[in-house]
C-alpha cells in the first residue's frame, strides 16, 4: 500500500536541507524512516537528502505503509484492558502500573500495545513495533493514554502532541512538605552523562521543559505531600526530574527517589513496609484533554487514583 504526499518549498524553506524539510512536513516519521521512502525532487528521484532546497522546489514522497512487526503469536492478553473510549480512529486506555508500552529487547511479550492489538487494530504509522503510539508513559507510571487506530488520527495526534495543544495532568505522592501552594518549574532536560538511564536538568543544551505544580494535600508527620502536576511540555521523565531536582522526589521512584536517605526518617511501620515493598513510582496520569484528531470534538478523560495510591493515601491519613 502506497501513499503519495507533495510539498512545495517556500521562501522560508530556501536553504533548508531536504531531510530536515521533510521531517518538519511529516513529524510522525523519523529522519531515518523518511530516508527509506521514495523521494522525488522536482520530478527526479533522489537519495541526496543533504540537498539544499530553493523556493518553489517540489518534493514528492512515496510512503510505503508497513505492517506492524508484532507476530500474531506474540499478541497477548496478559491483563484486561481498561478502555475509557474507542471509535474508528482512536482508543483511550487507562494504563496499569508495571506494564511496558511496546515490545523491546528486554520485553518481548505482555506489553500494552500487544494487548491492544489483541482487541483491535492500530495505525502502522507509529513504526514497526510501536503502531498507533503518539506518546508514552514509563513502565511504572499509570494512567490515561490515547492510541491512534487510523492513519488520519495518528497524523492529527502527532501534531497535537508536538504543539502541546492539549492538557495533561498528573498526581504524584512526593517526599517533603512545601511552604508554598504552587510552583512553576522550568529547566532544560537532557540525558545524564553519568547514567544513560537517567535524565537530568542542565543549564545549557537539552530540551526546554515546563511543569506547573500545585499542592493537593500534605501529611506533615510523614513528611509527604500529594502534588498535581500539569505538563506544559512532554520530556522524558519530566515530572520525576523536575520534582527531584527541586527537593520533592516522587515516592518509590528507584531512579530519582533518593530512597535510602528518606526511609530512615519514616516512623510509621505500615508506611515503611509499603515504601520498602512497593514497586514503581507513585505517579499517575490522571487527566488527558484534547481535540479529537478527526472530528475536532473536545475530549476529556479522567482516570481515578489507582488502588496502590489509594492504599498509600489511607496509610498516610492514619498517620495524622
Amino acid at each position: 500500500m502506497h501513499e503519495i504526499r507533495k510539498f512545495i518549498a517556500t521562501d522560508l524553506d530556501a536553504g533548508t536541507r531536504l531531510d530536515k524539510f521533510l521531517v518538519t512536513c511529516m513529524p510522525e516519521f523519523s529522519r531515518s524512516e523518511i530516508q527509506r521512502f521514495n523521494v522525488f525532487l522536482n520530478d527526479t528521484p533522489t537519495q541526496k537528502f543533504s540537498s539544499r532546497l530553493r523556493a518553489g522546489d517540489t518534493v514528492v514522497v512515496e510512503i510505503l505503509h508497513r505492517e506492524t512487526n508484532v507476530a500474531a503469536e506474540n499478541i497477548s492478553t496478559d491483563f484486561d484492558l481498561n478502555i475509557l473510549f474507542e471509535d474508528d480512529d482512536i482508543i483511550v486506555i487507562d494504563k496499569p502500573r508495571g506494564v511496558v508500552m511496546y515490545p523491546s529487547a528486554g520485553n518481548k511479550t505482555g506489553t500494552l500495545v500487544q494487548n491492544i492489538l489483541a482487541h483491535t487494530h492500530l495505525s502502522t504509522l507509529g513504526g514497526a513495533t510501536r503502531p498507533g503510539v503518539v506518546h508514552r508513559l514509563d513502565k511504572d507510571t499509570s494512567g490515561v493514554m490515547v492510541f491512534a487506530k487510523s492513519d488520519a488520527a495518528f497524523r492529527g495526534l502527532v501534531k497535537t502532541f508536538s504543539s502541546h495543544d492539549l492538557t495533561r495532568k498528573y498526581i504524584a505522592f512526593v517526599w517533603g512538605v512545601p511552604n508554598w501552594d504552587g510552583a512553576d518549574i522550568t529547566g532544560n532536560i537532557a540525558r545524564s552523562s553519568r547514567n544513560r538511564q537517567k535524565m537530568t536538568m542542565v543549564k545549557t543544551g537539552g530540551k526546554v521543559a515546563h511543569t506547573i505544580v500545585n499542592v493537593a494535600d500534605v501529611w506533615p508527620h510523614a513528611g509527604v505531600s500529594l502534588f498535581r502536576c500539569t505538563l506544559m511540555t512532554g520530556r522524558t521523565h519530566q515530572i520525576r526530574v523536575h520534582l527531584s531536582a527541586h527537593g520533592f522526589p516522587v515516592l518509590c521512584d528507584p531512579l530519582y527517589g533518593r530512597v535510602s536517605s528518606r526511609l530512615a526518617s519514616v516512623k510509621n511501620p505500615e508506611l515503611l513496609d509499603f515504601l520498602k515493598t512497593h514497586n514503581g513510582q507513585m505517579l499517575h496520569a490522571q487527566i488527558l484533554d484534547f481535540a479529537h484528531p478527526v472530528t475536532g470534538v473536545q475530549m476529556h478523560f479522567k482516570s481515578h487514583m489507582p488502588p496502590d495510591m489509594m492504599e498509600l493515601k489511607a496509610i498516610l491519613d492514619e498517620t495524622e
